[in-house]
């Protein structure tokens, strides 16, 4: 592969205008294609296999007019202090809100407050049911400008009118939080290379990556669902990887160049060698993110497909684009020095020993403290796992100042926190003798169930087989005693099953939002296993060993134990929320582990494929075990910790987001890469490496005749060039 890919960056430099304008053009035809074929986002998901989603497809069959997962609002009034609802003035003022929303397009139907009973006993606060004919995507802007003109309506006259409800959601995509992590890039990579020149390689490809990349996910919006989320998450990778490949590769460059090659030699030897281990390291991540697919989950699989394409469009850019770049910048990159910074290469031997070579020299000779104080501080950050919780956001977490948040906390108010979050029990009668018995018979089952408010009379289709019944909890939707009542009726259901024959399911968003965190929890074991063990087969063919790639996959336990120990310290117990501007802390996000545990894994390969890919060149070059480990890693460490910072940076900018998912998967993110890096694969690994010694590279010779020889540290490559066959190329052009 070394061989391969130092061909393709000779190549790259030499034809460098044909290979520009081809990325050129396809960033264009990618730029019309978003802009003529993109359609709109979507927060809907199903979830295959669990009991809510074959209830909403069993309401689709039996209540065909019922549009149950259709989109809905909840418009709740409170009246201004010392009157209530009932008094004429403010009841008209609710009729004629009604009657608007009545009215408005799209609307199957609404509840009067005073007609469907959901006035509260004192007065004060009382809430009307929007129902639309359409899932929440296909909401029209029409739809939504009618329902926020019908609470202005409400508002003008007097009543305080606040907004719930999926039709009440903003779908718009944020934009700006990824500009704050390329400026921290560009600060890194300026006092990286201390050149603005060799600073911006990394940048424009990254950013003409992610341009590439989200350009074909809008076009894709228009022929598939994708959601509002998406585009941030594979934004959010694209960058970070894209700006670590690109500096990888311009770090070895300049290194090449500052030894005495040519421009075109040191663009091949730095793809041949850098531009492998940016292969391999791609090719993990885009497994760890492909392999969502096996939660069986659409969104899931939609948001990893999207990332794995993001990263692999920053892979192929950096090997191709970014040689061909580097031909117009010649040795340019070594210049454009900056007053007061060094232009510097960051993996020269020449001068005093740097920082990084001292690190591990002190690691190199106390390697076993070292080794034991490293865990001791990930386990101990590790501690709050054992109370991690998780759930799906709701307006409960939203902020005070949002409509939706307001309507929440009115309804909590007026009517109990369960009000927020209702149950919907479906009884399947079909198989039972007499349907409207069992269905009334399980209705005063659930009258009598401990954390059941109320449970409406049944409701049953035309055909009389089947009911539907209410249920209002006495807890918030979120709240661990709400998902232990779903569970204690659906037991309730088993029982009567056995004694009417008629099945019984509990559906509607709570349920929904229950058992897709279930699902969650059931999957991360497999998908942990299945993510492992592809990526302990390609480290085991990158490194020809057995020991480093399980120590890899060691190490990255250790960081997502302390990843997760510190998001539920700030998540759920509350811990520097005011610095992270949380205000409201809650479960964690119920597909946060198993998506950071792709996402963190596919990252922390970068950092061990790049950093012991160095020790292994300097091992298989002829150098002790120890000193192997001691200059492979100053080769590699200065411009590890400025990827480090770079990754750390861009996802620190999406801390700043309003979507809790996003926030939190910014925080996490930008902690796991801090851990990993600079505990794990900055002191563990050289501490392990060092212990082990010539060890560290055992591989039995049955399995090494096996498995292929992909030549990542470029030992091939070096016999090549030594036998002076130079690659079969066009002549350069004149």
């Amino acid at each position: 592969m070394a061989t391969f890919l130092y061909r393709l960056g000779r190549f790259s430099y030499r034809r460098r205008r044909v290979v520009g304008a081809a990325w050129l053009l396809l960033a264009v035809l990618f730029g019309v294609g978003a802009s003529t074929l993109s359609g709109p986002t979507s927060d809907s998901f199903s979830i295959p296999g669990t009991e809510s989603q074959e209830a909403f497809d069993l309401l689709d069959e039996r209540f065909p007019g019922a549009n149950a997962d259709g989109a809905s609002a909840r418009v709740v009034f409170a009246a201004p202090e010392g009157e209530t609802l009932s008094e004429p003035q403010n009841q008209s003022v609710v009729s004629d809100v009604v009657g608007e929303l009545a009215d408005a397009p799209q609307v199957v139907s609404v509840a009067d407050p005073f007609q469907a009973g959901t006035v509260a006993e004192d007065g004060q606060i009382g809430f009307a049911e929007v129902t639309y004919g359409v899932q929440v995507f296909d909401l029209t802007d029409e739809a939504k400008d009618a329902l926020f003109e019908a609470a202005d309506t409400g508002r003008d006259a007097g009543l305080t009118v606040e907004l719930g409800g999926d039709a009440a959601q903003n779908n718009e995509v944020e934009g700006g939080t990824e500009m704050i992590g390329i400026g921290i890039a560009a600060i890194v990579l300026v006092i990286t290379f201390g050149s603005f020149i060799a600073a911006g390689m990394p940048l424009l490809t990254a950013i003409l990556g992610i341009g590439i990349g989200i350009s074909a996910i809008t076009a894709a919006s228009g022929f598939i669902d994708i959601g509002t989320s998406t585009p941030t998450l594979a934004t959010m990778l694209g960058l970070a990887v894209g700006i670590d490949y690109a500096l990888f590769i311009v770090s070895r460059y300049r290194h090449e160049l500052s030894i005495g090659r040519s421009g075109e030699e040191a663009a091949g030897r730095a793809v041949g060698t850098a531009g492998s281990a940016v292969v391999f390291a791609g090719l993990t991540v885009m497994i760890a993110l492909a392999g969502l697919s096996v939660v069986n989950i659409p969104m899931l699989t939609e948001m990893g497909l999207a990332a794995a394409f993001t990263v692999g469009i920053a892979v192929i850019i950096a090997l191709s684009l970014l040689p061909a770049l580097l031909g117009f910048a010649k040795h340019r990159v070594l210049g454009g020095k900056i007053p007061g910074l060094k232009s510097r290469d960051p993996e020269s031997d020449e001068g005093k020993p740097t920082l990084g070579r001292r690190w591990a020299g002190l690691v190199a000779r106390r390697p076993l403290p070292v080794l034991v104080l490293a865990l001791a501080a990930l386990i101990a950050v590790a501690a709050p796992v054992t109370d991690l919780r998780l759930g799906l956001p709701d307006a409960g977490s939203l902020p005070a100042d949002t409509t939706q948040r307001k309507a929440y906390d009115l309804t909590a108010e007026g009517f109990g926190p369960g009000f927020n979050g209702p149950l919907m029990v479906v009884v399947d009668g079909t198989e039972s003798d007499d349907p409207r018995a069992a269905a009334e018979q399980f209705h005063a089952t659930l009258s009598e169930t401990d954390g059941v408010v109320r449970a409406a009379p049944p409701m049953f289709n035309e055909a009389g087989d089947t009911a539907i019944i209410n249920v209002v909890p006495d807890s918030e939707p979120s709240s661990a005693a709400t998902e232990d009542l779903v569970h204690d009726i659906r037991d309730a259901g088993e029982q009567i099953t056995g004694s009417t024959g008629a099945a019984v399911a509990v559906t509607g968003t709570t349920a929904i939002n229950i058992d897709f965190s279930e699902k969650m929890a059931d999957s991360l074991l497999p998908y942990l296993s299945l993510v492992v063990g592809l990526s302990f087969i390609l480290l085991t063919l990158v490194f020809r060993s057995l020991l480093v790639p399980l120590k890899a996959a060691v190490g990255f336990l250790f960081t997502m134990g302390a990843t997760f120990g510190a998001i539920v310290a700030v998540f759920q117990w509350g811990w520097l929320s005011g610095l992270f501007g949380i205000e409201q802390t809650g479960p964690i996000v119920s597909m946060l582990p198993i998506f950071l545990i792709g996402v963190v894994f596919g990252l922390a390969m970068d950092y061990q494929v790049f950093l012991v890919t160095r020790m292994r060149e300097e091992h298989v070059h002829g150098a002790g075990p120890t000193e192997s480990v001691v200059v492979g890693f100053q080769h590699g460490s200065r411009v590890v910790t400025a990827a480090a910072i770079i990754m750390i940076g861009v996802f620190s900018g999406f801390i700043l987001s309003s979507e809790d998912f996003i926030t939190q998967i910014g925080l996490a993110m930008a902690a796991a890469v801090a851990f990993d890096a600079f505990v794990v694969r900055m002191t563990v690994v050289p501490a392990v490496m060092t212990l082990l010694g010539s060890r560290a590279w055992y591989l039995p010779r049955w399995l090494d005749r096996l498995l292929p020889d992909v030549d990542v540290e470029g030992e091939k490559l070096t016999r090549y060039l030594e036998e002076d066959k130079e690659p079969e190329l066009e002549p350069a052009p004149s």
